[in-house]
């Protein structure tokens, strides 16, 4: 499923609860990029497919990780990437982006993508996997 960028903004500024939609794209813009690094192959260009094109766009930047942060690295990144941050609110700021992100990514490429992500991930987007 393709959301709209009004749509999607929504969703993580109403998941987020962000004061305003300004906020809610911040963290997304920083969110995306930094997943966008983490990801590869098939899977990048399917999870950029389901999103609007100006995140889409983000997603695909040519940047990519030497390898995959840790989830705590992840967090620790968006913290560093968003004015004012801390762990607490990048946590918050990933959370709900990618939440958001999974929901429209549908279960089975949220599965492809946490295969290529390491532990921890599917707590991050919101979907814990059975141990």
């Amino acid at each position: 499923m393709t959301l709209r960028w009004e749509a999607f903004g929504d969703r993580v500024q109403e998941r987020g609860t962000y004061e305003n939609r300004e906020e809610a794209e911040r963290a997304t813009r920083v969110v995306l990029a930094l997943l966008g690094a983490q990801l590869v192959g098939r899977e990048r260009a399917e999870r950029a497919a389901r999103l609007p094109e100006t995140m889409a766009l983000i997603l695909l930047n040519l940047l990519q990780a030497a390898e995959p942060l840790s989830p705590e690295r992840f967090v620790h990144a968006t913290a560093a990437w968003i004015e004012g941050a801390t762990e607490r609110t990048a946590m918050w700021d990933v959370g709900a982006v990618l939440s958001v992100a999974a929901d429209a990514a549908g279960e089975d490429l949220l599965r492809r993508i946490l295969l290529q992500l390491p532990t921890g991930y599917d707590l991050l987007f919101g979907h814990p996997q059975p141990l």
